[in-house]
């Protein structure tokens, strides 16, 4: 367990590194390091070794789908993973909520401009700012959608 919780702690603190950097930083077995990989993807957690954006967020989107909709998570006991900061920039808590970002659903429906902002204020409403204000917003994209059909 031990051994465990060191491969845990360095993938945290170095998302990023290889699997041979973490192999020789913990003294863990590949294997290891593999099976802590895959319980942190489970939390919610990307630690993986460099790889495209794209694929990344392609990866993730077919493991939603098929573990079914919609994803609810188990409950657990606090953990270290429980005080790192969220990524803001590419992957903000108001747009994962639920399990699925927001940009994957979008790119996935292949929405035009308008119908992808009505999207994205609707999902994150409960989740960041003012609730009204967001849906106000959403409200203003379609009625801008649906004038754009009658020209």
């Amino acid at each position: 367990m031990k051994n465990g919780m060191s491969v845990r702690r360095f993938l945290l603190q170095n998302p990023n590194a290889t699997t041979k950097a973490v192999v020789a930083a913990t003294g863990a077995l590949t294997k290891s390091v593999a099976t802590m990989r895959s319980a942190l993807r489970k939390e919610g957690i990307e630690c993986s070794p460099p790889k495209s954006r794209r694929a990344r967020r392609l990866r993730k989107f077919i493991d939603l789908s098929a573990a079914g909709s919609p994803i609810r998570p188990k409950a657990r006991l606090a953990s270290s993973t429980d005080f790192v900061k969220p990524d803001l920039i590419n992957h903000p808590p108001h747009y994962t909520a639920g399990g699925v970002e927001t940009i994957d659903f979008i790119e996935a429906k292949k929405l035009n401009y308008n119908l992808g902002n009505a999207v994205k204020y609707i999902t994150r409403a409960d989740h960041k700012g003012s609730r009204i204000e967001d849906l106000q917003k959403a409200k203003w994209y379609l009625e801008r959608e649906i004038l754009s059909q009658h020209i």
